[in-house]
């Protein structure tokens, strides 16, 4: 009996010692495997910090159901803070929303509805040596176009005017004559009308200045071409004719700020009208290129996308959101939250 009381508390003290090991091997495996996991969180996270740094440390905008990726790529690109210096390109298909025709278009463009002014060809509205013979079609058209009296900005135009207001645009080219960038809140200084405005006006002859209000008040109510008082030559407002260069101050900015570029954004043009369809190409590789259009133009449609800009990992991105320039931008801000300032920034600028 008492050997048998002796083998059962050898057994008992036995069975601690296992026990006891058991929980060492339970703790260690538990201390190994929390070990792993904490190892594998810290590689995931900086796989993360990677990734989001090839992207150009982006902050993921919150997602829209449905929006599609370009958009979704363009708003986590503005939502990162880190486009401070972004330059805009438009061209007329920004202002179609306004009620003001693009040029090319077929049938609705500008120059497929210009038969009622017989020119000899449509073009000649705006040359200058057709000018200096008839003005008159230039004349009428002026009067119906005039910037501030028909039209209003669009999304698009107050889109830009609100990145300005963040502090992120560098500088907008637009080709367009409208206006409607500056009506729409634009600064003067952070504005390039590449083929001029109406505010101004000068003879054609002399170059003489001439008072852009008078020329207005002139064109407008008189529906004639204002003469210059120096030497009765025929004055215009300072838009670019064919025939004429392009102002100054576009020579003297564009080289500088395509070069200080963090970002391109390409909005309702068909970059066929030189030298501004040379901006794109003009921007370091390194700056990423977005384009709102209804169709590929310049070397996006050349395989820009496919080759010259392809690698995320060398940031040589390009990207392209196809259709109406202001629902593209509404879109777009929804995704950042900037649509009621959108709106509230449109509704102060419309006309009546």
């Amino acid at each position: 009996a008492q050997l048998d009381g002796t083998e059962e508390k050898e057994k008992d003290h036995d069975s601690h010692d296992n026990n006891d090991n058991t929980a060492k091997e339970d703790t260690t495996s538990t201390s190994s495997s929390t070990t792993t996991v904490s190892k594998e969180k810290d590689e995931d996270d900086t796989n993360i910090d990677a990734l989001t740094a090839t992207l150009g440390k982006v902050s993921i905008a919150p997602p829209i159901k449905n929006a599609p990726q370009s958009i979704q790529t363009v708003a986590n690109m503005l939502s990162s803070n880190n486009y401070t210096k972004i330059v805009v390109l438009t061209g007329a298909g920004v202002s179609c929303n306004a009620g003001i025709p693009d040029f090319r278009t077929p049938g609705t463009g500008l120059y497929d509805n210009l038969q009622k002014y017989n020119l000899p060809f449509p073009e000649a509205v705006f040359d200058l040596q057709f000018y200096a013979r008839n003005p008159d079609p230039f004349v009428q058209l002026a009067s119906e176009l005039w910037p501030g009296l028909k039209h209003s900005p669009t999304i698009t135009h107050s889109f830009i005017a609100l990145l300005e207001q963040k502090g992120m645009l560098l500088r907008t080219y637009t080709q367009n004559i409208d206006m409607l960038d500056v009506l729409a809140g634009v600064s003067e200084e952070r504005m390039i009308e590449c083929h001029g405005h109406f505010r101004t006006a000068s003879c054609t002859v002399c170059s003489k200045p001439f008072d852009g209000e008078e020329c207005k008040r002139i064109i407008v109510e008189e529906k004639r071409a204002p003469t210059c008082l120096s030497c009765k030559g025929y004055v215009k407002p300072d838009i670019v004719f064919f025939g004429e260069g392009l102002p100054d101050r576009f020579h003297r900015l564009v080289r500088k700020d395509v070069r200080e570029a963090d970002l391109l954004i390409i909005m309702g043009t068909s970059l066929m009208v030189s030298p501004v369809c040379q901006i794109p190409e003009m921007v370091p590789r390194n700056c990423p290129r977005i384009l709102f259009n209804r169709e590929l133009v310049g070397t996006f449609c050349r395989g820009g996308m496919k080759s010259r800009r392809k690698s995320y990992a060398n940031e040589e991105r390009d990207v392209f959101h196809e259709g109406d320039c202001d629902e593209s931008v509404r879109l777009l801000c929804s995704l950042l939250g900037w649509e009621k300032e959108l709106d509230e920034l449109n509704s102060s600028t419309r006309l009546g």
